[in-house]
């Protein structure tokens, strides 16, 4: 269970590494594929509600029951969750507007972006530095079993159904670098 939330980790990381190569185009003046940045952000916003959001329930919960003192962890985890989900939902916003043609400061958009990956990277750090310490502490073989059901098929699926939805992305996904953990 724990090998599929580092995997899952590694593809978000990727996915954050694209992100990351159209907000630098963009950040230097030139216009980066907008339609593949709505391709993103529409993934990690379904990643989000259909993964992310599952097993910050289960895991709360859970630690809630075995290690009382986790809860300022996994609510920090969930406070930080609903705040990256809102500025993502705001970029969201405003990508339709680029592809409606309507008119958006690109640099405030550009920053916003990068202020995206930065508040995301920064909780992608904490989930592997205090959530994952805290399910090897207090997860029994019982809980990981009822994490794992509670959660999607996993990185595997997801890409598989990814290629096939965005052939684009999957190649920009396919060719980005390892990302470091």
């Amino acid at each position: 269970m724990l090998n599929q939330l580092r995997q899952d980790h590694a593809n978000m990381a990727r996915m954050l590494h694209v992100l990351q190569l159209k907000q630098k185009t963009l950040a230097g003046g030139e216009r980066p594929n907008f339609q593949l940045v709505r391709e993103v952000v529409d993934y990690i916003l379904d990643y989000m509600e259909g993964f992310t959001l599952p097993l910050e329930e289960v895991c709360a919960e859970r630690l809630r029951e075995r290690a009382p003192e986790s809860i300022k962890v996994t609510e920090q985890l969930a406070k930080d969750y609903r705040a990256l989900k809102a500025q993502l939902k705001r970029l969201s916003g405003d990508l339709d507007m680029i592809l409606m043609d309507a008119v958006i400061p690109m640099d405030r958009f550009a920053d916003d972006l990068k202020a995206y990956l930065d508040a995301h990277r920064a909780y992608l750090r904490d989930e592997r530095e205090l959530l994952f310490p805290l399910i090897r502490q207090h997860f029994d073989d019982d809980d990981l079993e009822r994490l794992a059901d509670a959660l999607p098929d996993g990185a595997a699926a997801e890409l598989e159904r990814l290629q096939e939805a965005y052939p684009e992305l999957y190649a920009e996904l396919r060719d980005a670098p390892e990302p470091v953990t």
